[in-house]
């Protein structure tokens, strides 16, 4: 199993907000046994989807000494059951932009339709904790293209 949940971003300001793409196909694996006859996104995937979405908000920045990673869900809510060969458009807004943590107010929606918000926590993993061969080619592709 992947846990890549960001296909395409499809706007971002740098440290501020940022929208994404997740195109949840019926293939999942997940799907195969959550759950058995009626297939939905574990909520807990959904949550990484949108910290995810966030801390390559929060990167792109590139004033934190490290790549941010989700330290607490301050809330989450799931309101509808999302499932098979849907298109997600995940949102973040960064509320608190620290050099030491940041915080971001996110939500999913399926065809304009809120289905989840969470309110996440996030530190910085030093660079050098990483190897050197990451990227993260999700982000690299659209800073490429859009803001240079």
């Amino acid at each position: 199993m992947r846990f890549i949940f960001v296909d395409k971003i499809l706007e971002l300001t740098p440290g501020k907000s940022i929208r994404a793409l997740k195109k949840i196909s019926h293939n999942e694996d997940y799907f195969e046994d959550h759950f058995p006859g009626f297939p939905v996104v574990p909520g807990v995937l959904l949550t990484e989807m949108m910290a995810q979405t966030a801390g390559k908000c929060l990167d792109a920045d590139k004033t934190h000494p490290g790549r941010a990673m989700l330290a607490r869900i301050t809330s989450a809510t799931f309101r509808h059951w999302v499932g098979p060969d849907q298109d997600a458009i995940i949102n973040a807004d960064i509320k608190t932009n620290r050099i030491h943590f940041a915080t971001a107010d996110c939500n999913i929606k399926i065809q304009s339709k809120k289905v989840c918000t969470a309110e996440l926590f996030f530190t910085f993993v030093p660079f050098e904790r990483f190897s050197p061969e990451y990227h993260d080619e999700t982000l690299e592709s659209y800073l490429k293209k859009y803001l240079t």
